[in-house]
């Protein structure tokens, strides 16, 4: 049930609608109206947010005061300063007498500031000297005067958007945000679009003496489904397009439909229908990429398997040797393990390198020689510590500082045991 109130401020002010949002945002309207503050009103353009300043006004202890509406994004930011706070003779170029301005003017009333997103940051700021004190300056004075307006400020843009991106002050938004009003976009409002189309369809067709257009069902659909970027004020110009060009005056869909701009349907989720062809074009580029992974897949199953077979190389062949009832004590002053009684005997093999021979100083290639069998036990003994020495030394130096045995001492140890 809509108060009645608010519902002869509807008739008042020619307000059509009874959608939730604008029944709120009327209420609102006339809650903080007797409230002497600054007011924001947010909502997108065309929408219908010159007649909340007149509400706010018309129900406030101003209403006997002046009322300025000020569009501000219609003066160039090079007057602007002068149109808000006036300026005096010689202050400028074509300044040729002294003019009040429009806070000057409306002393004692409201200003309303329409599209105040669009004010360059040194107006904002003094703007925001008004807000806090009443005080401003002419354009080329040094006189501070006050004033007693209130102001209301309307912007389509998001303001917290353009305060974070640095075009509108922080503070300012604050001062102007103490009583915040939104307006609801068109499509929002349900059955009003409806009574708004009848609303203009007949008020052109009293003032031009013409029959009232008419809409069938399936028109009556696409009024509801249209998203209305333009609002109220689309509205109403496709209304008059339709009262002034149809000589029919019952419009159905498809003709509603040629009079609607389709931009809106790039912002709009859509399913998406393929061709037969695409289908067809989509269907080989799947089995192109399948085919693809499947051999990568081989190859890199391959590739594995031929690293195993690398790293596994070839199995090593070790000579057991039965030691002597007294074991020979070898070079006490190296740090060298002990002969063991097990000691691996390495055979190289043509297909494969062992992880010794690809890692450290390039080594003679032991293949390349006809290794002989030692006949005794003692050379059986000098044989197995030569072959242990050359393998140490060709390890990495990492190895020989572990072991901590320098090239010249193990060329000299060589030397002491007749190795060479």
């Amino acid at each position: 049930m809509i108060p009645a109130e608010v519902q002869q401020t509807k008739q008042r002010f020619g307000i059509i609608g009874n959608a939730p949002g604008l029944i709120r945002a009327i209420t609102r309207a006339l809650q903080i109206a007797p409230i002497d503050l600054a007011v924001l009103i947010t909502g997108e353009s065309g929408a219908g947010k010159e007649f909340f300043p007149q509400i706010i006004h018309a129900n406030s202890s101003r209403k006997h005061g002046k009322y300025i509406a000020v569009n501000c994004g219609a003066i160039p930011e090079g007057t602007i300063d002068s149109e808000l706070f006036g300026h005096e003779k010689g202050a400028f170029t074509g300044a040729l007498s002294a003019r009040k301005g429009y806070f000057e003017e409306a002393d004692g009333g409201t200003i309303f500031l329409d599209e105040v997103g669009e004010l360059p940051l040194t107006t904002q700021a003094r703007l925001l000297r008004v807000l806090e004190s009443g005080e401003f300056l002419k354009v080329g004075s040094s006189t501070v005067l006050k004033t007693n307006v209130r102001i209301v400020a309307a912007t389509n843009l998001d303001m917290v958007k353009a305060v974070s991106e640095g075009k509108f002050r922080e503070d300012l938004y604050y001062r102007l945000s103490t009583i915040h009003i939104e307006i609801p976009p068109l499509r929002e409002r349900g059955d009003d679009i409806l009574l708004l189309f009848r609303k203009f369809s007949t008020d052109f067709a009293e003032r031009y003496r013409i029959p009232v257009i008419q809409l069938t069902d399936d028109a009556r659909n696409v009024l509801l489904n249209y998203r209305w970027p333009g609002n109220v004020r689309q509205l109403k110009n496709i209304t008059e397009q339709l009262s002034i060009f149809e000589t029919n005056r019952e419009v159905d869909g498809a003709t509603l439909q040629g009079y609607l701009p389709q931009y809106n349907i790039e912002k709009l989720p859509a399913r998406s229908t393929p061709t037969e062809q695409d289908r067809t074009f989509f269907e080989k580029e799947r089995k192109m990429l399948y085919k693809t992974l499947f051999e990568m897949q081989k190859e890199l199953a391959d590739l594995h398997a031929k690293v195993e077979e690398l790293t596994k190389g070839q199995p090593v062949q070790t000579a057991t040797i039965t030691p002597p009832p007294h074991s020979v004590t070898v070079a006490r002053s190296m740090a060298l393990t002990p002969v063991t009684t097990a000691i691996p005997v390495h055979v190289p093999s043509p297909k494969s390198k062992t992880i010794d021979e690809t890692e450290g100083e390039v080594i003679p290639n032991e293949a390349e020689y006809v290794e002989e069998q030692p006949t005794t036990l003692e050379d059986t003994e000098k044989e197995t510590i030569r072959k242990a020495l050359i393998r140490n030394h060709g390890k990495r130096k990492k190895t020989a500082e572990e072991l901590k045995i320098s090239e010249r001492t193990l060329y000299r140890k060589i030397k002491e045991y007749n190795l060479e």
